[in-house]
């Protein structure tokens, strides 16, 4: 209506309209202020690619190198298309370096006869990288193997050529889900081992140094998944290792360093019993904090009734933490469900104690894979989607790639999806200096925002501007 009678206004009633809606521009983000997203940035999908061949293949981590290129680590089971080094369909090991426009660079597997399923990669103080995950092989790259799975850790140049290798593990799944260099110039490594595999005289006890006791004195104590903290010094020899958890099933999927030198680890635990004090539930948020030397300071469980599983912590800018996983629960801790699993993001202190958390989704099924502290004080989440409703505005298909932000106290700033009418998962995301976005996981599809597809899963890559 407005409109339609500014020809009749004189001009002095049209500067006064003007003056009015510019005013409004100003309190709706029309100005820059500390809550608008970074300059240049649009929100938009600036492409989306995918790699691999007629098998499975999969992105768990990327960084982004001094050259504004990206290394992109994960796994995979082809041996044709974008893979040139691999003869058999097992699952390998598998680095890949893209160009910024998302060009294939060049492409490395590692492994050996058995599967390979690589989970981090981080930056070295040499330029180089630190492929952690685990192998049940004992041969090609791999240079030995104590049963079944173990943690397998490759050092690795910046042009992907192997350094070294490491193995760690005892006769049942012993799986390492991330490794990094740490501020004494050493490596710390955690994840989970299966104490149930151990007979006596196989397995160190949790706070003793292998060879001193065996597992024996510790039997019946705890289950089948133990967080399984390593720290290495800087040629890679072993200095501690211990386990922490319960009668049932606790596993680790990521950690950091703290500014004591100590360690944070977190995951999910199952338990209710011996290192675990507080349990809310099926499955809880579980975080271990440790001394510099490996000895428990304190664990935390967050969560309800249901099951919650934490996959990704960060620092954060006010020196406290945020933890980022799914929760099915709609008790306790967990305040404001939104549907049948939440991505669900816990901030918490260097003592444990909770300072907020909040659900993100609809009212279907999301998940919080990686959380990375971004410009504007802002936090990066990459995980996925399958509702179209709540937080989320499209949804293509069965399972969309989900990229979202939030702030400090953990309000949604930004969020968009990607994906086809097939499943697709975001695992980790990373900001470029330009204020961009870049995204990877895995997709199923051929359709919608998925140019192709080449076999049964291909590697995902999204660029968002």
């Amino acid at each position: 209506m407005l409109l339609k009678k500014t020809k009749n206004l004189n001009l002095i009633g049209v500067f006064m309209i003007l003056g009015v809606l510019f005013s409004c521009g100003k309190d709706d983000g029309g100005t820059p202020n500390d809550d608008d997203p970074p300059t240049g940035f649009l929100g938009e999908l600036e492409y989306v690619k995918t790699f691999g061949g007629s098998g499975e293949d999969e992105a768990s981590a990327i960084l982004q190198t001094a050259d504004g290129s990206y290394i992109v680590f994960g796994s995979t089971r082809s041996n044709d298309g974008d893979i040139t080094d691999k003869a058999g369909i097992d699952a390998d090991y598998w680095l890949l370096k893209l160009s910024p426009e998302g060009e294939l660079v060049w492409s490395k597997t590692y492994g050996g006869t058995e599967d390979e399923k690589g989970s981090r990669i981080s930056k070295t103080n040499d330029g180089g990288y630190l492929l952690s995950g685990y192998s049940a092989s004992n041969d090609g790259d791999v240079s030995g193997n104590e049963g079944f799975h173990d943690y397998w850790i490759v050092k690795v140049n910046s042009e992907g050529a192997i350094q070294w290798d490491l193995n760690f593990g005892f006769p049942g799944s012993d799986q390492a889900y991330d490794a990094f260099q740490t501020s004494d110039g050493g490596y710390f490594l955690t994840g989970f081992f299966d104490v149930s595999a151990c007979g006596a005289n196989l397995c160190p006890g949790s706070d003793l140094v292998d060879g001193e006791d065996p597992i024996e004195s510790k039997s019946g104590l705890h289950g089948v998944g133990e967080y399984w903290a390593i720290k290495l010094n800087a040629n890679g020899t072993k200095q501690w290792r211990r386990y922490f958890g319960g009668s049932n099933n606790d596993r680790s999927y990521d950690a950091l360093e703290t500014s004591d030198g100590g360690f944070l680890m977190v995951g999910a635990s199952e338990s209710a019993d011996f290192d675990i004090t507080d349990d809310k539930g099926s499955y809880d948020y579980w975080a271990v904090r440790l001394t510099e030397n490996g000895d428990l300071l304190w664990t935390k469980s967050f969560g309800g009734s249901e099951i919650d599983v934490g996959y990704a912590v960060t620092k954060s800018n006010d020196g406290n933490y945020i933890l980022v996983g799914d929760s099915r629960s709609e008790d306790k801790d967990v305040s404001n469900p939104l549907g049948n699993a939440d991505a669900w993001a816990v901030k918490f202190n260097d003592s444990g104690n909770l300072i907020w958390q909040k659900s993100f989704g609809g009212d279907q099924f999301e998940s919080g894979r990686s959380i990375l502290p971004i410009s504007n004080g802002e936090y990066l989440v990459a995980g996925s989607t399958r509702s179209a409703n709540g937080d989320i505005t499209v949804n293509r298909g069965q399972n969309d790639a989900w990229i979202y932000k939030i702030s400090e106290q953990g309000e949604l700033k930004f969020q968009i999806t990607a994906g086809g009418s097939g499943l697709d998962f975001a695992t980790a995301a990373i900001e470029t200096p330009d204020n961009k976005i870049v995204a990877v996981g895995n997709t199923e599809s051929n359709d919608f925002d998925i140019p192709s597809n080449r076999g049964i899963k291909d590697l995902l890559l999204i660029k968002i501007k």
